[in-house]
């Protein structure tokens, strides 16, 4: 399947502070779901974690995903989107999680990392797009 752009209202959601649902699976076929924080880079969408983590570890068997967004303020503005993880990396990891902790929680620097803990940056692609805004 090719990758979709992502129109301008979808990437308001994804620059915004709103939270995601983030799908992949597991090694039996079964979702995992986990709300997590999420931003872009152009057309690329990026979910932060730390390795070692369940989304890593399937993403890496399966590297099909499913994200759900919506609007903070509105929720009829949402998007899912159907995709997959087409690069996983610890380059820009540590800057991308201070970035998303200024956003999300107004802080400098993210503190929720444990001791040791590497972040590693999920770079994905939107194969399907659904946007509505009913604003």
């Amino acid at each position: 399947m090719m990758a979709k752009s992502l129109d301008s209202g979808v990437l308001t959601l994804l620059e915004g502070k709103n939270f995601a649902s983030f799908v992949t699976l597991m090694k039996d076929g079964s979702p995992h779901v986990a709300p997590t924080w999420i931003d872009h880079q152009g057309d690329i969408i990026l979910i932060n974690t730390a390795k070692g983590r369940v989304k890593e570890k399937n993403v890496r068997n399966d590297p099909r995903v499913a994200i759900s967004i919506y609007d903070e303020e509105n929720p009829y503005h949402m998007a899912t989107i159907r995709g997959r993880v087409v690069d996983i990396t610890t380059n820009g990891a540590d800057e991308h999680i201070d970035k998303l902790a200024k956003r999300y929680l107004g802080l400098d620097k993210y503190q929720g990392r444990a001791p040791g803990e590497q972040r590693i940056l999920l770079k994905i692609i939107a194969e399907n797009v659904y946007h509505q805004d009913f604003s």
